[in-house]
């Protein structure tokens, strides 16, 4: 009797997704986990103490909020530029067989709700994952309803969100699914920057389109036609990287290239095939670039009403694994935040000082030391055809 009680517990606890990485190493003695805290995430910040009132409506409305700040040196020439940087993530609220408007009202009441608390912390850019107003419908390959949720630019969720951002005096960073009125309804996975005006600043598409397992993404659209362009904010210069665009370092040069300060990279991936890379690619993008990056994930499984394949061999499935969440900052000099949960809602906040950028510029030297021209001129010849690679045998 015994055995027979324990094996459904067994099972049950083999199928729950683990919290996030951070409450194993609180589990280690404190002198264990300081250290392993340092030696994972650099100089780890200092907390922001939470008002009561904001844990209060964060726990009313069952959500996640942490908040870090960074430090940086004091200047004698430049006052410090100090910005609250917001990222939310979230789960889809209803199910993906229930009508498109229903879902998208549901999903966009949810974000209000946390974006009501990135106003009570005075946040001054916010994030929102990739694709924030639907289901991450692409692994289906279907294009009904899914591509009903595509709107232009200017459309409902940008009216909604600029409102928004009017009021709580907040540059919004929206991730859509764009559909082009002007150019033949082409479809774009297209990031939206709404600024603390209610004005709609600028938009960058997707660059670079996944074709992994599940992710079928060149099924709805294809590479983005907007470079890698730097807005200018009231709040700083910023720019974003969707998603598998973390995956090329090419693209994060870029934008650093074009003196982006922040880089947000909205997405969503699953862990069974990028958690790994996820704590890896921001970090050194980051230090790579001399600034800040901010990795925006969704959570939650997402349960298709049709049966899809992944070319793979397996059986085929309704979802395709569960989102980590798992969002975090990291700072120019590799120092991050501890995670959001890889399983709820939430909110993060970090407290930065731009001055960093400069002054890590300045410490370590890689935009300075770099060789651009060199590196353009190898690129091209290795991009036109007949181009042989720079190996050298030894051979007589």
């Amino acid at each position: 009797m015994p055995a027979s009680k324990t094996k459904p517990e067994k099972k049950k606890a083999a199928t729950q997704e683990l919290e996030s990485l951070e409450g194993l190493l609180r589990k280690l003695p404190e002198a264990d986990q300081k250290e392993a805290f340092r030696i994972l995430y650099g100089d780890l910040p200092d907390a922001i103490p939470l008002p009561k009132e904001v844990q209060a409506y964060a726990d009313q409305h069952d959500f996640e909020v942490a908040g870090y700040t960074f430090p940086a040196a004091p200047e004698q020439r430049r006052p410090p530029r100090r910005v609250r940087i917001g990222v939310i993530q979230n789960k889809v609220i209803r199910p993906t067989t229930d009508p498109v408007v229903d879902q998208y009202e549901a999903i966009a009441d949810r974000v209000e709700v946390m974006l009501e608390a990135a106003g009570k912390l005075g946040v001054n850019v916010v994030c929102l994952q990739e694709a924030w107003t639907m289901p991450f419908a692409f692994c289906t390959r279907e294009k009904t309803p899914w591509l009903e949720f595509a709107e232009p630019i200017d459309g409902p969720s940008t009216q909604r969100l600029a409102q928004i951002a009017r009021r709580l005096n907040m540059v919004i960073v929206s991730p859509i699914l764009e559909r082009d009125l002007t150019n033949g309804e082409t479809i774009h996975n297209t990031a939206v920057v709404i600024g603390n005006h209610g004005n709609v600043i600028g938009s960058h598409r997707k660059n670079h389109i996944p074709r992994v397992g599940d992710f079928n993404e060149s099924t709805y659209y294809m590479e983005g036609d907007t470079g890698h362009p730097v807005f200018q904010t009231e709040f700083g210069r910023i720019a974003i990287n969707i998603c598998y665009g973390r995956h090329h370092p090419l693209n994060w040069l870029m934008f650093g290239v074009n003196g982006a300060e922040i880089v947000f990279n909205p997405s969503a991936t699953v862990g069974a095939l990028s958690e790994p890379l996820w704590p890896i690619e921001a970090r050194c993008a980051a230090i790579a670039n001399h600034y800040f990056v901010v990795g925006i994930n969704r959570v939650g499984t997402e349960t298709f009403p049709n049966l899809f394949t992944s070319g793979d061999g397996k059986a085929p499935k309704r979802d395709f694994g569960h989102f980590y969440g798992s969002s975090y900052l990291t700072a120019p000099n590799g120092a991050r935040t501890p995670g959001l949960s890889r399983t709820r809602d939430g909110l993060l906040v970090s407290e930065v000082d731009l001055n960093q950028c400069r002054q890590v510029r300045d410490s370590w030297g890689f935009a300075m030391t770099a060789r651009f021209a060199e590196y353009a001129q190898a690129l091209t010849a290795a991009s036109q055809p007949g181009w042989k690679p720079q190996i050298v045998t030894g051979e007589a």
